[in-house]
């Protein structure tokens, strides 16, 4: 879908919402992720992910996905200032996108601790700002920042019935990016697939 924003903003493309583990079998892609032990956070920054990249004139990633994931969505040129959006995790409902993140699936940190670590800063930039993989979603500030960067084996949405979205978000993302999984992270994700009915 194409949003436009206000004269002199240009047209910004703004992403479907991926359908979760929509490019093959989930619990296949599971199993084919190396199990290891978590890295070191030496070396991690927030800043070694550049994230939030411009996509239009005075607009980033974070209001391409707060378009996408909301409703009634009202801009000031090219910024997202109004709309409605709800939070999976939580069950919660927002018109302030002030009171919503847009929250890393995968955290930057657990990234760093699975194999980012080893990337430059050009790759890890693509990883925070992917669109294309069920990476970026608009939730409450709250249950983001409880969730901090946990894995499944510490922390899961409080809304049971998205587990199995989420796990299927999680290994989808995992997957694709070639990054590691703890086993107590392995066995969490398992049995956050068996809500898959």
């Amino acid at each position: 879908m194409l949003a436009l924003g206000a004269t002199g903003c240009a047209p910004v493309e703004e992403p479907e919402a991926p359908p979760p583990g929509s490019d093959g079998n989930t619990s296949e892609k599971l199993e084919s992720l190396t199990v290891a032990s978590a890295g070191s956070m030496r070396g991690y920054s927030r800043e070694r992910f550049p994230h939030w990249r411009d996509t239009g004139k005075n607009c980033d990633v974070r209001d391409s996905v707060l378009a996408r994931d909301g409703s009634d969505i009202k801009r000031s040129g090219c910024n997202v200032v109004a709309g409605r959006w709800e939070s999976v995790y939580d069950n919660r409902a927002f018109t302030d996108p002030s009171d919503v993140d847009v929250d890393h699936v995968v955290p930057l940190a657990n990234a760093w601790r699975s194999g980012a670590d080893e990337w430059d800063d050009a790759q890890r930039g693509e990883f925070a700002n992917d669109l294309t993989r069920p990476q970026l979603i608009a939730v409450s500030a709250s249950s983001n920042r409880a969730k901090g960067d946990q894995d499944p084996s510490q922390w899961k949405p409080a809304n049971r019935s998205h587990w199995c979205a989420y796990a299927e978000n999680w290994v989808t993302v995992k997957h694709h990016w070639q990054l590691s999984v703890t086993s107590a992270e392995k066995a969490a994700l398992a049995d956050m697939l068996e809500e898959c009915v």
